[in-house]
C-alpha cells in the first residue's frame, strides 16, 4: 500500500529507484510513478541524488580481519594480485555479489544524504533508528529487523525460523567506530524478541553496523565475532524531533 505521508512515501520511491523494492510492491510504486507528476519528480530527484552521491563516495579499505571474515561470509576467494580474467580478483570484481553489496552501501549513504541532520557528530535528540539485518551473499534477504525508539531502547524482531545446532550459540554485536571494534549485545534464541534498554546498547547513530553470527556454545571466546555472519545490516534514522 502507499502510504500518504509525503516523507513515508518518499522514502518508498527512494527504495524503487534503487531496486530494493519486491513484488507486487515495485509494480504499485511503477503505476504511481507513471500516474502522479509529484511521486514522478521525486523518482528524478532520487536518480540525481544517487548519481551525485556516487561522483563524492571515497574509496574504503577494510581492516583486514574484517575483510576476510566478509570474503569468507559471501563465499567468495581471497583477493590476489593478479588481474588477469581468471584471477580471484577478477572473479570478485565481476561477481553479482559485489555489485548488489555496493548497491546496498549506496543505498544506505542515499538514505542518510536525505534524512535532515544524519550525518551530525551527535545523534538527534529524540531520534528513532530501524536496520534491517540481511543474509550476506547474492541471495540476500531479511531476517531480522532492529528498531531504536526516542528513549533508546533496541527492539531485535525475527522474521524467519532458524534452526540451530545445539552446540552452537548465535551472539548480537554492534559496531559504530571500527578503530574500537566490535561490541556485543549478548546472546539471542532465534525467532525470540529481544529488548535492550539504552544503557546496555549505548549511543545509537546512523550508519551504525548490526550483526548477528554463529559462534560457539556460550558465545564467542573473543571479545569479537569469530564465526560465519547470519545477518548483517546498518540503522538508518527514521525519525527525528
Amino acid at each position: 500500500m502507499i502510504p500518504t505521508s509525503p516523507a513515508d512515501r518518499r522514502a518508498l520511491i527512494g527504495e524503487y529507484v534503487l531496486g530494493l523494492l519486491g513484488e507486487p510492491e515495485a509494480t504499485e510504486v511503477r503505476e504511481l510513478i507513471e500516474a502522479d507528476k509529484d511521486a514522478a519528480r521525486m523518482a528524478l530527484e532520487w536518480e540525481r541524488h544517487l548519481l551525485e552521491l556516487a561522483d563524492e563516495l571515497p574509496a574504503q579499505t577494510p581492516a583486514p580481519n574484517t575483510w576476510e571474515r566478509i570474503q569468507q561470509s559471501l563465499g567468495w576467494l581471497p583477493a590476489e594480485s593478479s588481474r588477469s580474467a581468471d584471477s580471484p580478483a577478477a572473479r570478485w570484481w565481476n561477481s553479482l555479489g559485489l555489485w548488489r553489496l555496493t548497491t546496498g552501501a549506496l543505498a544506505l549513504l542515499v538514505l542518510l544524504s536525505w534524512l535532515p541532520g544524519v550525518l551530525r557528530d551527535q545523534a538527534p535528540a529524540g531520534a528513532t533508528y530501524t536496520a534491517v539485518l540481511q543474509q550476506p551473499g547474492e541471495a540476500a534477504s531479511p531476517g531480522w529487523v532492529v528498531n531504536i525508539d526516542a528513549e533508546g531502547t533496541l527492539s531485535l524482531v525475527s522474521l524467519v525460523e532458524d534452526q540451530i545446532p545445539e552446540d552452537r550459540s548465535v551472539q548480537f554485536w554492534t559496531l559504530i567506530d571500527p578503530a574500537e571494534g566490535p561490541r556485543s549485545l549478548g546472546l539471542i534464541e532465534p525467532g525470540e524478541q529481544v529488548t535492550l534498554n539504552a544503557e546496555q546498547i549505548g549511543a545509537v547513530q546512523a550508519g551504525q553496523l548490526f550483526e548477528l553470527t554463529l559462534e560457539p556454545a556460550g558465545g564467542s571466546p573473543l571479545d569479537r565475532p569469530t564465526g560465519e555472519v547470519l545477518y548483517i545490516g546498518r540503522a538508518v534514522l527514521t525519525a527525528s524531533n
